[in-house]
């Protein structure tokens, strides 16, 4: 009967001390350390790192992955300087992966799975190298297939977004040709004949195509950055 009689300024008091409530709640949770897979037969100690978008939760062993898949980065006790690079590049790959969910028509099939997994093998001198490192951070198959799926669908995004209206003029690549692909090749091993603009043409295009597209991915996560809600929970 109390709680009916209740002013609405008490109620607000009320929403207001149990939204502070949760939040500080929330907070000491982001704080606490929570266990994770096994490696080498010991627990690794987890923690919650940042958040993108209220949704995207990136903990300590989001990083550990992203450095496992990446061949010769440093897995035993990393440094912080690797750890934030790896930071900075999965909050990127959340905020991409987030706009390619917005578009169905470009979700990655088992078939586009499977070959980069086959990909992702390849970077390293062995598969015994590859699955000993995945092992080593605890990194499960079925989540291994979730990263795969994921950089699928962060490809066929830009592809999508930016490729397909990029566009390379014959100035552009018969500036390039003069003023980078001569001398560079000169520079490489002097006294060469050096191919022909016609020759390198398809080359000269590919490099000047990737470079666009570098270019408007930065800018676009640049604008992404700025429009997303980032919040970092614990320094690494």
């Amino acid at each position: 009967m109390c709680k009916q009689n209740l002013s609405g300024s008490q109620n607000k008091r009320g929403k207001r001390v149990t939204r502070k409530f949760l939040l500080t709640c929330w907070l000491l949770a982001a704080s606490c350390a929570f266990v994770a897979a096994p490696a080498r037969g010991q627990e690794v100690v987890d923690k919650w790192v940042a958040t993108v978008n209220g949704s995207e939760l990136i903990t300590y062993s989001d990083l550990l992955w992203q450095l496992a898949l990446q061949p010769n980065a440093p897995l035993e006790r990393p440094r912080s300087e690797d750890l934030n690079r790896a930071l900075q590049l999965v909050i990127d790959q959340r905020l991409i992966a987030q706009e390619a969910g917005k578009l169905p028509s470009i979700r990655p099939t088992d078939a586009d799975t499977e070959a980069e997994l086959t990909k992702l093998v390849k970077l390293f001198p062995s598969p015994t190298e590859f699955y000993e490192r995945v092992r080593r951070v605890g990194l499960s198959a079925d989540r291994l297939r979730e990263i795969a799926r994921e950089r699928v669908a962060i490809e066929k995004f830009l592809d999508f977004r930016f490729r397909s209206f990029t566009i390379v003029t014959p100035q552009e690549v018969s500036d390039y040709y003069r003023d980078v692909y001569v001398p560079r090749e000169r520079a490489r091993a002097p006294g060469i004949v050096v191919k022909t603009l016609e020759q390198a043409t398809n080359e000269i295009e590919q490099t000047l195509i990737e470079s666009k597209i570098a270019s408007d991915t930065d800018a676009f996560l640049e604008d992404a950055r700025t429009r997303a809600e980032i919040v970092i929970l614990n320094a690494v």
